[in-house]
């Protein structure tokens, strides 16, 4: 188990073996969940993304897990 120490600003430092791991990079976006008193993180890749499809699906029948694709697409190219 790896551990870390929140600074003053809030900020943690994530083990450099997990970054690996989950493909965590400099500009990576973030969810944060609490379940149970319980942070869960998760870092919003092109995996998580995927396990999102078909979730969010609009009453309209439009998906918008397509958009979140595209956009994150678009800031992978940006970051480039």
């Amino acid at each position: 188990m790896d551990t870390g120490i929140v600074t003053t600003k809030g900020q943690v430092v994530i083990p450099a073996k997990l970054r690996r791991k989950l493909g965590i990079k400099p500009g990576t976006r973030l969810v944060f969940d609490e379940k149970n008193n319980t942070i869960v993180i998760r870092p919003i890749t092109e995996a998580y993304i995927g396990s999102l499809q078909g979730m969010l699906s609009g009453d309209d029948g439009e998906n918008w897990s397509e958009e979140i694709v595209q956009e994150h697409a678009e800031e992978v190219a940006k970051e480039g």
